[in-house]
């Protein structure tokens, strides 16, 4: 066949190929933020938000947690792999080269094509070659596998922001409830210490015959009760500080190194009022989720080039010989070099499934994508209700602890004067140290709520900013 006869076949061969792209199209959209209601502002978060709660502890085990926590670690290996996986497809694009040797010792029969002396006796075959291997990559395929590799690369860095967001917001959260912990702890002694001034009184009464069991029954119940919420006080902070050190990555021996936390529960960090504009795009589960719907039509583009033919340029060179002898001969050198093409004639409809199935893909990635947004909507709104919810009741409850602590005030006014009762200011006593406690759990229930809210707002995360790879991490 001469090379113009060649080039034609190999033309016919191409257009042949390129017939039978079918033409099955996405069907789920993308959602907008424009449906979503959003505001027009933007959230200003700090990037380590964390650090308005103005206690160095708490900025310590946060540290700890974005280093050594089991969770992120895991999320680190998926984008060591998926890194590699970005570099296997790039070498894909790059000529292959190899090199194959084999000796082998086999008898010919007499009975063959092969004549002697060969016929009937043994002899090594050896053959040393080196490979060249090339795919043109004229329709795109290989690109678009490493534009799929790199897309779910992508999502995996997402991902461990994602990661590290969470991580970052549970110490917090849970920080936040070892403050109220530490506080109810001194609330309940205050309770103990006023039900025990409560017994001691009744006891005296009852030895001037002023009281009758059924008081001092009474009383003692009170002290059990303050002392039992003193025990459960105890016990949530030590869960806490075991929650807290698995957080950090860290084991039993960290327990006696957690301190007292010094943030203020008083002063609540300010956040956005409203849901910003940007939140879809500061998210970076959201962000993940895009990268997917990319991964997911490159994966659809690949399927498409799949039947598209395939093009290779093959050469091969090396040294082939019957014998060790001949085999350092020149005449037992070999070589050649071409194409390769590969064209889809009739595949039983295999082609068109998985372009189908590829298809399907990207409209599941969409729909996991708009699925994951109205989540995040949701969860932001929610939290923002919350924190207005919570800054109302934390308001309430104030002017309630100021209106008991003056009543408390006058009670022991009226007993120093003569005019009120002993009994008055243990029972104002009691009231306000009941008030207190709920003040401490709503002051702790603000905080919560604010963190809530910077976790679905996406934290301190800067899209603008590259994301962190595995081995910026890890070093």
């Amino acid at each position: 066949m001469s090379r113009r006869t060649g080039i034609a076949a190999l033309t016919a061969l191409l257009l042949a190929g390129c017939a039978a792209v079918p033409k099955d199209s996405p069907q789920v959209e993308r959602l907008q933020p424009a449906a979503l209601g959003l505001d027009a502002g933007s959230a200003a978060i700090d990037a380590n938000w964390w650090t308005a709660f103005g206690d160095p502890q708490l900025d310590r085990l946060i540290a700890m947690g974005l280093s050594d926590n089991p969770t992120l670690e895991k999320a680190l290996a998926r984008v060591r792999a998926a890194e590699a996986s970005v570099d296997v497809r790039r070498a894909d694009q790059l000529p292959q080269i190899t090199v194959d040797g084999q000796s082998t010792y086999q008898r010919f029969p007499e009975k063959y094509i092969y004549p002697p002396p060969y016929a009937g006796a043994a002899w090594p075959i050896t053959q040393v070659q080196a490979n060249l291997s090339w795919n043109l990559d004229l329709f795109g395929r290989e690109k678009a596998m490493v534009a799929g590799a790199r897309a779910s690369a992508q999502a995996a860095r997402l991902d461990m922001a994602a990661a590290r967001l969470a991580i970052s917001a549970s110490i917090a959260q849970t920080y936040v409830g070892l403050a109220r912990a530490d506080r109810l702890i001194d609330v309940a002694n205050g309770f103990v210490t006023t039900r025990q001034q409560a017994l001691r009184y009744v006891q005296s009464r009852l030895e001037h015959q002023l009281a009758s069991q059924f008081e001092l029954r009474q009383a003692e119940t009170l002290l059990a009760e303050a002392e039992q919420a003193r025990s459960r006080a105890e016990s949530q902070r030590d869960l806490l500080i075991h929650a807290l050190a698995a957080l950090a990555g860290r084991g039993a021996d960290f327990y006696p190194q957690v301190t007292a936390p010094t943030l203020a529960l008083d002063t609540p960090p300010t956040v956005p009022e409203l849901l910003p504009a940007d939140l879809l795009g500061r998210r970076p589960d959201l962000l993940a989720g895009q990268a997917r719907i990319d991964a997911a039509a490159a994966g659809r583009q690949v399927a498409r080039t799949d039947f598209l033919p395939n093009v290779n340029i093959q050469a091969l060179a090396g040294f082939a010989a019957l014998g060790l002898g001949n085999f350092f001969n020149l005449g037992a050198r070999t070589y050649g070099a071409g194409p390769a093409i590969h064209v889809p004639i009739f595949e039983g409809g295999k082609l068109k499934a998985q372009y189908r199935g590829a298809t399907a893909d990207l409209d599941a990635a969409v729909a996991g994508y708009n699925e994951a947004v109205l989540g995040a909507v949701h969860d932001a709104s929610d939290a923002l209700t919350l924190v207005r919810t919570a800054d109302k009741d934390l308001g309430d409850q104030r002017r309630i602890v100021a209106g008991l602590r003056e009543t408390a005030r006058l009670d022991q006014v009226r007993v120093s004067t003569g005019l009120g009762s002993r009994l008055d200011t243990i029972e104002s006593g009691f009231r306000l140290l009941e008030a207190e406690q709920s003040l401490a759990g709503l002051q702790a229930d603000a905080l919560t709520r604010r963190i809530q809210l910077i976790a679905a707002l996406g934290g301190g995360f800067d899209p603008t900013q590259p994301v962190p790879t595995a081995s910026a991490e890890t070093h």
